[in-house]
């Protein structure tokens, strides 16, 4: 406080009495209040909220990997507008003159959402063939062949230099599907070996894996130079017919050697 005081003029005994004095506040001297934030009480509540989202999240992604493994695995996809049963007449330079024309039937559909594509190929009507499934997965770059007859699967990598994408093979039968025969064609040869047999059925992929699921499996080797197969080696050689792209491709099956 700053105190002020006024002294009249008067004679000087009276000096001492008459004095008079005004106080005024200093603003400097005000009392300031110091404020402390509150620190606030942890509830129990928080930390058993938190449990409770933990566990809603982690439930919620094994619900979705179940249902992702149970459609990929045990539901077969439905084809939109993709599936296409197809006739093809080739000529075969080892049975011409016995023989003619050949007819191969089969049944083709083409996924190309999940890029790749399933041939059956029903029992043949010249005999000579094994009926067949086919699956060519360009995802996994690898083609699987069940063998109907025998019951066994067979798994080799994709040659795309015989085999369509699907894309290109829906092209090419979209564009004669107006017809019920495809053009004329030829027919090539391929010789596979096997080389072991498969224990882990799903690194081959969701497609393959139904196919084959419970089935003796068997990876495949091409053999680069083709021999003549006498009458011994074809009790152990199997062939199967079938075509994804504008020839016939017999595909021959040996056991190993």
């Amino acid at each position: 406080m700053v105190k002020i005081s006024f002294q009249p003029a008067a004679p000087k005994e009276e000096k001492e009495n008459d004095k008079t004095e005004i106080l005024i506040p200093h603003p400097a001297e005000e009392e300031e209040e110091l404020v402390l934030p509150l620190r606030p009480k942890k509830s129990p509540l928080n930390g058993l909220c938190c449990l409770t989202f933990g566990l809603v999240v982690f439930m919620a992604g094994l619900v979705l990997a179940s249902i992702y493994v149970y459609h990929y695995y045990f539901i077969p996809h439905i084809p939109e507008e993709n599936l296409f049963h197809c006739s093809v007449l080739y000529e075969d330079s080892a049975y011409a003159p016995l023989r003619g024309r050949q007819e191969l039937q089969e049944n083709v559909g083409i996924y190309l959402a999940d890029n790749y594509e399933k041939i059956s190929v029903p029992v043949p009507h010249f005999g000579g063939s094994d009926p067949a499934d086919i699956i060519h997965d360009f995802h996994r770059r690898l083609t699987a062949y069940h063998d109907i007859a025998l019951d066994k699967c067979y798994v080799i990598e994709l040659n795309t230099t015989i085999v369509m994408p699907p894309r290109n093979l829906w092209e090419l039968l979209i564009n004669v599907k107006k017809g019920t025969y495809l053009p004329q064609t030829y027919i090539i040869h391929e010789e596979m070996v096997v080389t072991g047999k498969v224990h882990n059925m799903r690194q081959l992929g969701p497609f393959i894996y139904r196919l084959c699921n419970g089935k003796d499996t068997y990876r495949l080797n091409r053999r680069l130079t083709h021999r003549r197969v006498n009458k011994r080696d074809a009790d152990d050689c199997h062939r199967i017919r079938h075509f994804e792209n504008t020839f016939v491709v017999e595909t021959v099956i040996c056991d190993e050697a």
